[in-house]
Formats: C-alpha cells, structure tokens, sequence
C-alpha cells in the first residue's frame, strides 16, 4: 500500500511539475516569437527540465523536516522516474516511425528527435539523482525549493488539487502497467501488454501493400 501511496504522489508531482513548465515555455515561445528551435535548444530545454524533475522529486523523498532521506523513497522514485523518462523516450521513437511510415514530405517538429542525445540526457538525469543522496544539500537551491512549494500549494487547492490528483491515479495506473511489462519480460521475454502491436501492424501491412503495387507496377 505504501508503493502505491508513494506511486501515486509522484504521479501527483510530476503532473503539476509539468504544468508549471508548460507555463514557463509557453513565456519562452512567446518571448522568442513561435521561432522554430534547433535540435541543441531543443535538448537543453529538455536536459534543464529534467534535472529540475529529478531534483525536485529527491525533495518529495526527504522527511518533513528535511533532514533524512528515506531509502524507500529514493529508491521507488528512481525506477518510477528511469520509466518515466524511458517511456518518454518510446513515445519519440514511435511518433518518429510514425511519421517515417507516412512520408519523408513531412517536416514536424519531432525531426528535431536525436536517439543518442536522448539517452545522454536520461543517464545525466539519473546520474545526478544519485549525487544527490551523497550530496542532498546541492538539492536544496532556491529554484527547485520553489518548485517543491508551489507544487505543493497547488496541489493543496480544492480545484486544481482534485484534478491533479485524479491525473495521478492514471499516472499510478500507467506506471503498474510498465512495471509489469517490466517484470514479465524478464521472466518471460515477451511484455506483458504489446501497446505498440497495432501501430506495428499497420506499418507491416502498409509495407507489404506497397511491394504489392510495385509487383504489380512490374507486371
């Protein structure tokens, strides 16, 4: 019960982190004029971002006085955020085949999507996760400070609080679903839910229409 609880909070945390984001690069859109940015901006946004997640979950992992650092937690926060930033990274992949399937025509904004700088930014967010039980102080700056009170204000406010609360209890869902892919391939070899199956299908089936047409072109 108390993995859910702890699932559950981070879930909490991470949505209302993401919404104060939102809102900072919603001011940097705004300041930059919709300026289309390059694959080195792109990924240093998303490096500040999750450094700031992890730094700010670490805090969520502190007793209330912020003294001790509870080994549960840690350790629950750092599988929940490696699957959290590990599906992020499969979310990429399958949004880039996707519009890989339908066309080189296309320019969205995920061309901007570089695999290796991905995980080089997952590994340097996890790494510095883990300096921080060595080094819990560093955590303890005033950027991430105000980030873990305003996430706390704001999820202590009847509205929002519900709402994201409720976002929470979809991200626990997500994130047992995960784990017991997790598990099931490592016992089994197979994932215990196949969610990219019907994607996979589809682009199967396109593949094979198309060399269908070229027999046919040929003939």
């Amino acid at each position: 019960m108390e993995l859910m609880n702890q699932i559950f909070r981070l879930g909490v945390v991470f949505a209302i982190f993401g919404f104060i984001w939102g809102i900072f690069e919603l001011g940097l859109n705004l300041v930059s004029a919709g300026r289309t940015r390059t694959v080195s901006e792109v990924y240093f946004l998303k490096a500040i971002k999750y450094l700031f997640l992890v730094d700010v979950t670490f805090l969520f992992c502190l007793d209330e006085a912020q003294n001790l650092i509870s080994t549960f937690n840690i350790v629950i926060a750092g599988l929940v955020l490696l699957t959290y930033f590990v599906g992020k990274l499969q979310n990429q992949q399958n949004k880039m085949a996707m519009f890989q399937m339908m066309g080189t025509g296309m320019t969205p904004k995920q061309t901007t999507f570089n695999l290796r700088v991905e995980i080089g930014v997952i590994a340097l967010a996890i790494c510095v996760f883990s300096l921080f039980i060595f080094f819990p102080n560093v955590a303890k700056n005033p950027i991430s400070i105000w980030f873990h009170e305003s996430i706390i204000n704001i999820e202590d406010t009847p509205v929002f609080g519900f709402i994201f609360k409720v976002i929470g209890f979809f991200f626990l869902v997500s994130m047992i679903f995960k784990m017991l892919n997790g598990f099931n391939y490592l016992i089994s070899g197979k994932p215990f839910v196949q969610a990219s199956s019907s994607f996979q299908s589809f682009s199967n089936k396109k593949k094979e229409d198309d060399f269908d047409d070229y027999e046919e072109l040929e003939n």
